[in-house]
């Protein structure tokens, strides 16, 4: 089913993720520090714009990576889950399960029966707890 090298892929497209996510936070770090230094010059606006277009540039290519990873990334994780999906249907197809799913039923049935059975019994003994309680005092009086 699910393979170690399908294991070991996942988990390096995971690694090469942090890889990227950490540079993605470097750039916007470093957009974040020419946006606090263009406030300190004259032509505000047009340093702006010039950091906002290096920040693009710098994390338009860093974007692409990260799309065509978390497509790889969604496309394993599928796999596996559907290796996985698959191996618990075969377990419970196995005759083994179904012997053990049968006897499970009936226990619990039975289970339900004998609550039902208390119950009833219980709900007879308030019945007669009236007539149970005058022929208790009947029989027990003093003459």
């Amino acid at each position: 089913m699910a393979t170690p090298a399908q294991e070991d892929e996942l988990a390096q497209l995971d690694k090469i993720d942090q890889e990227l996510e950490l540079q993605r936070d470097w750039a916007k770090y470093r957009w974040g520090t020419s946006v606090h230094n263009c406030y300190q010059t004259y032509w505000v606006n047009d340093c702006l714009k010039e950091a906002r277009a290096l920040y693009r540039k710098e994390i338009d290519p860093i974007r692409e990576q990260q799309v065509r990873l978390h497509e790889a990334q969604r496309a394993l994780r599928t796999s596996l889950k559907d290796q996985r999906d698959a191996k618990k249907i075969a377990e419970r197809a196995s005759p083994e399960k179904a012997a053990d799913r049968a006897t499970n039923q009936k226990e619990y049935e039975d289970k339900q029966k004998d609550a039902a059975a208390r119950a009833a019994d219980l709900e007879q003994r308030r019945k007669d707890a009236a007539k149970r309680s005058q022929e208790n005092k009947a029989g027990t009086q003093l003459d």
